[in-house]
């Protein structure tokens, strides 16, 4: 992954397909560490934060979370909000997401193991407001664009309302 300075502070990004020599665009980022007279291995072994204090501008989610955008929200937490998918693949499709930016599951599980356990939490709180926790649902977290994550701030998607085929897709 990539890093670079921004005045006196390292960004972590991340994006693209990852392959060297080509440029990506920017679908993530975290503090990295700030200058110091520490070496630049020191700097290297620096424990990234893989998230952002801060929403990101261009983030669909973030402007959803910033009532920017209009969304069918179906439940609130503290830290996270579940809304109606715009393009429904079952009777009941529902997104799970952080409050905060988050780029996916794998960054969240990494930077704060609470946080995906909180998505799966509201997750089965939503499924049972929906009357589908006792017939069944499933939980998708796509990680990464060839899983077929589009929106690179980490949700996870409950499907349910009808019998589900496996494997998917």
């Amino acid at each position: 992954m990539p890093a670079r300075r921004v005045g006196r502070t390292w960004v972590l990004c991340s994006g693209g397909s990852g392959r060297r020599g080509q440029s990506e665009p920017v679908v993530g980022c975290g503090i990295m560490g700030v200058d110091s007279p520490e070496s630049a291995a020191a700097q290297k072994a620096a424990t990234p934060v893989r998230r952002c204090v801060m929403a990101q501008d261009d983030c669909l989610f973030c402007k959803i979370v910033k009532g920017e955008v209009p969304a069918e929200i179906v439940r609130e937490g503290e830290r996270t909000l579940a809304f109606r998918d715009i393009n429904p693949q079952a009777p009941t499709h529902v997104l799970v997401i952080p409050r905060e930016h988050v780029r996916d599951a794998a960054s969240a599980a990494a930077a704060d193991a609470g946080l995906v356990d909180e998505i799966v939490r509201e997750a089965r709180a939503v499924a049972e407001s929906e009357g589908v926790a006792e017939t069944g649902y499933r939980l998708v977290f796509n990680t990464g664009s060839g899983a077929g994550q589009t929106v690179f701030h980490l949700h996870a998607h409950l499907l349910g309302g009808r019998g589900l085929n496996w494997p998917p897709g």
